[in-house]
């Protein structure tokens, strides 16, 4: 749903009643992965995709109906072989989607009370506008649990305050506010599940916990024309770039158009003034031993998600030697990606850039790096995968 979060805030804002369809768990070759979302308001207009068409037509009509009714619901999409182009995934996969309403244009009941729905549509609004500003905050919705807990939620932001109520026992909330922090340290969205101690409602909840961070960063290093379309195809991935190089006849706007951020200074000495993340990527383009020694030395050993470097197979060697003698260890080596990118048979820059993006992308993902075309290895990968369908979570 905080995929499309921009969108949805500004009908929210214009008291336009909607409702939402989010994947909430995802099997096999399914196209969409749990958080995507399709919406539909009052008008019929609709925004998202929840399959990338497969079911689309089947969602756009349940959350119709959800407008009308005022109900949440919980359908499961899957591939039938008597009847492959009927309502189902033709690709193989299942999801589960949920579908809640969302009432933006009324006030509260008689003698003002709220109702449970109505408190439902106040959190998710509120973790709308906090998604389209950028903030960091995760919604947890329930997706199974006791009779009449479907949908309810909760916004967590990052340090632990949270808004809205699962409506169970207030150990529930306290759960769900833990593991959405952790997913939060991750920027992941994932679903969980909630044991019946932890509940404390009788049985076991599972949640959909997204979370809406601030973009991953991306750093590269070396004010070349390599740089320049790596930024361009990392802006596209949804990277906030930054490009770092101690030249300021190089590193300048008219040449890198499409970076967030254009730093002149020493490699090395920039790292060391910024606070990273797990999810951050570092490419190192300057293929200069003076610079790339003490930033590869510093970068090795942060916690970041990629490190990787140019040059040419000897370039690698005698780096790896001045590496060993500036203290760094095999683990540490063993993180370096070099040379960096896949092996495209990449010439030009924009080639190089698209090789080096998808190594970024396999490495984040779980992917192989290998083709598709006769291989029998998954199409999607999630390495970090906690759960698969609803019933099954661990």
């Amino acid at each position: 749903m905080l995929d499309i979060a921009e969108e949805l805030h500004r009908w929210a804002r214009q008291g336009r009643d909607f409702a939402v369809a989010t994947v909430v768990a995802a099997d096999g070759s399914a196209p969409r992965q749990p958080g995507a979302a399709l919406a539909v308001d009052a008008d019929g207009t609709a925004v998202g995709s929840v399959s990338g068409g497969c079911v689309e037509g089947a969602v756009y009509e349940l959350c119709q109906e959800a407008l009308r009714t005022g109900e949440p619901a919980l359908e499961r999409f899957g591939y039938r072989d008597e009847d492959a182009f009927a309502v189902g995934l033709t690709c193989g996969g299942t999801i589960d989607v949920l579908v809640t309403p969302v009432r933006c244009g009324g006030g509260p009941a008689a003698g003002g009370a709220v109702p449970a729905a109505d408190r439902t549509a106040g959190t998710l609004t509120a973790a709308l506008a906090a998604a389209a500003r950028g903030e960091t905050a995760a919604v947890a919705r329930i997706v199974r649990g006791p009779a009449g807990f479907l949908g309810r939620a909760l916004l967590v932001r990052a340090d632990g305050g949270h808004s809205g109520t699962l409506g169970g026992p207030p150990a529930l909330d306290a759960t769900a506010v833990e593991e959405a922090r952790a997913l939060l340290d991750a920027g992941r969205t994932a679903t969980v599940e909630i044991g019946a101690d932890g509940a404390q409602c009788g049985e076991s909840v599972v949640l959909l916990v997204e979370t809406s961070v601030p973009a991953p960063r991306l750093i590269v290093f070396g004010a070349i024309d390599f740089a320049a379309a790596l930024a361009k195809v990392a802006k596209f991935l949804g990277y906030h770039v930054t490009v770092c190089d101690a030249r300021p006849v190089f590193a300048t706007r008219s040449r890198f158009p499409d970076a967030d951020e254009i730093v002149v200074d020493w490699p090395h000495r920039y790292l060391d003034s910024q606070e990273l993340d797990a999810r951050t990527v570092l490419c190192v383009l300057t293929h200069d031993a003076k610079f790339d020694v003490p930033l590869l030395v510093r970068a090795l050993r942060l916690p970041v998600a990629y490190v990787g470097a140019m040059g040419s197979r000897r370039t690698h060697l005698d780096r790896l030697e001045r590496l060993r003698e500036a203290g760094l260890g095999e683990r540490e080596l063993h993180r370096l990606r070099s040379p960096i990118g896949l092996d495209l048979g990449a010439r030009t820059p924009e080639e190089t850039a698209l090789s080096i993006a998808a190594e970024i992308v396999a490495d984040r993902r779980g992917g192989t790096g290998s083709p598709l075309t006769g291989a029998h290895t998954p199409i999607h990968h999630d390495p970090a995968r906690r759960a698969g369908r609803i019933g099954s979570v661990a």
